[in-house]
């Protein structure tokens, strides 16, 4: 059950809220943002060169574009990120009449649809929803009533989606239609109880597994979507564990995200590593490429 503890720091950068890691592999590099702090990060494993691209507002979430650059949830609207010309470009305002929400997780889906979803800055509950943003930029509401969206995944045979809304402290799965973009049929399939953390960020390995970090569960774990059971664990020295994604020339390397926002003097004493980038390099697990955004 335990995992391999070996992990390393990715970069000396600490992160107010780290989130959304995203492997490049025609780049071989790995991205992910720092939310509060609006800042995406980019670092390359075989010079150590890391990059960091301050946007001046929130970003939820990013994702690789097929055409160049990425696309991006930002605080309240989707747009397009120009990483050469430092520029993005709003495609769409989706809640700019919700100022007090913000977009938190997305990612695409194998059709090359950009999935991502809000919450209430101020924990306002089912004040959230979650977005698709097609090919054309127009959007569409999928999920209404969401306290805080998070961690998402497909099946490998592209069947079924995998969602989490963090305080439920579960994963739910929809049957989905890859020509549409469809959801249907809602299941949940796995819970995880409160004292082992709350469940935020979430990628699938190459088995169908699911790995989810754990809120202030000082780890990330992975889970039998079938059965729901937990199959393995990785302890990490933070407990704030907001996301992971696997990498690498192999995508075997497993990158985890990190948090020291909210966190007391006292815990961040204790846990001076908050905020960091972790890898686990050949962590005994592979995954899949990231799918990109085909608009």
């Amino acid at each position: 059950m335990a995992g391999k503890s070996n992990w390393e720091v990715v970069t000396d950068h600490r992160c107010l809220l780290a989130e959304g890691p995203v492997w490049d592999d025609s780049g071989q590099r790995i991205f992910w943002v720092d939310i509060l702090n609006g800042e995406i990060h980019f670092f390359y494993p075989h010079n150590n060169e890391h990059i960091t691209f301050e946007l001046g507002k929130m970003i939820g979430a990013i994702a690789l574009r097929k055409s160049s650059g990425l696309v991006a949830a930002l605080e309240n609207g989707f747009a397009t990120i120009d990483l050469t010309e430092r520029s993005f470009a709003f495609v769409s305002d989706v809640e700019n009449d919700l100022p007090g929400n913000r977009f938190n997780d997305g990612k695409c889906d194998a059709a090359g649809r950009f999935w991502a979803g809000t919450m209430s800055i101020s924990n306002v509950q089912h004040a959230g929803s979650l977005y698709v943003l097609e090919k054309d930029f127009t959007v569409q509401t999928k999920i209404t009533g969401v306290t805080c969206s998070n961690g998402l995944a497909w099946s490998l045979d592209n069947k079924t989606l995998y969602y989490i809304d963090t305080p439920t402290g579960k994963v739910v799965a929809y049957d989905y239609d890859m020509a549409s973009g469809n959801i249907s049929n809602r299941s949940v399939v796995v819970s995880i109880p409160a004292e082992e953390g709350y469940p935020d960020g979430m990628t699938i390995d190459s088995e169908g597994m699911l790995w989810i970090a754990l809120w202030n569960g000082w780890k990330v774990a992975r889970y039998n979507p079938s059965s729901g059971k937990k199959l393995y664990q990785i302890l990490l020295p933070v407990s704030q564990v907001s996301s992971c994604v696997f990498g690498g020339g192999s995508m075997d390397d497993l990158y985890i995200t990190s948090a020291k926002t909210g966190l007391s003097e006292y815990d961040l004493k204790e846990q001076q590593l908050a905020g960091a980038l972790f890898v686990i390099k050949d962590c005994g697990f592979k995954g899949i490429e990231a799918f990109k955004f085909n608009g």
